[in-house]
């Protein structure tokens, strides 16, 4: 009975989450987050299981993988919140938006010297123009 239970709440989530990541929102930052952080719990506790190998006993440590996954979902949503944020300056219907930019780099080669190099970039003022 507890093993269907589990079974059952797993198919549950399995649900929700498939849902959710094929839902079609108007807005596409917010589904770019959720898969942000759902790709960074994933990684968080697979690394939190990979520093299970290096203790004495791993059973005793098990806890390491959900603060790894709780981690991930922190640096995924962060980064899933710094990505969606194109510009400092955002012009959208006559309403302006502050928010951090994002930096981009950009590897260019010189082709007299055959180096390559990074430049930066990042976008100071964005808008749409109707």
């Amino acid at each position: 009975m507890k093993q269907l239970k589990q079974v059952l709440a797993f198919l549950i989530c399995i649900s929700f989450l498939s849902a959710a990541s094929s839902s079609q929102a108007a807005d596409s930052a917010l589904r770019d987050v959720f898969e942000d952080a759902f790709y960074g719990a994933g990684i968080g506790a697979l690394v939190g299981g990979a520093i299970l190998a290096f203790t004495k006993k791993p059973a005793d440590h098990l806890e390491y993988i959900g603060y790894g996954a709780a981690t991930g979902v922190l640096a995924g949503t962060a980064y899933g919140l710094a990505k969606s944020s194109r510009a400092l300056a955002e012009i959208d219907n006559g309403r302006v938006r502050i928010a951090v930019p994002t930096i981009i780099p950009n590897l260019i080669e010189a082709p007299a010297s055959r180096q390559t190099k990074v430049m930066w970039t990042a976008s100071l003022l964005r808008g749409t123009f109707d």
